[in-house]
């Protein structure tokens, strides 16, 4: 594992998060909950396991708990001073925190390897890449 340290930050910076090694995944989400959670056509997110991860700030982070429809619960964590989406933690992989890519500063290299929900996917969408593991 590399030691490199990824940073995110909500809109207004008051919660930081960092990031120590390489993430589980970065994965892109084509369904409803993750298009609403986001306001796009798709959501992209970096999961990280919860040992490798530090959340610090002066803002108090808010929770918003989901139930889905394979019935898991997910754990969604917002800035309470901006609104920020910060970090969610979703059953039955609660031991990571999926942190927004959006959420990263600048230079964090990641690439999507995993595109889900395809099937729901916006028409006018192509999520490409030589290594991007495509499901339904």
């Amino acid at each position: 594992m590399t030691d490199r340290v990824r940073n995110a930050a909500c809109r207004c910076g008051q919660i930081r998060v960092a990031c120590v090694g390489e993430p589980i995944r970065v994965s892109v989400c084509h369904c409803r909950e993750c298009k609403a959670r986001s306001g796009s056509a798709f959501a992209a997110q970096v999961r990280f396991p919860a040992e490798q991860v530090r959340i610090d700030g002066g803002a108090e982070a808010k929770m918003w708990q989901y139930t889905g429809d394979s019935g898991n619960i997910a754990d969604f964590f917002f800035c309470g001073t901006c609104g920020s989406g910060v970090w969610y933690r979703a059953r039955p992989y609660h031991d990571a925190y999926a942190i927004p890519l959006g959420n990263f500063e600048p230079g964090h290299s990641f690439v999507p390897d995993y595109s889900v929900y395809e099937g729901r996917q916006e028409p006018w969408v192509s999520i490409t890449g030589e290594a991007i593991e495509h499901y339904d």
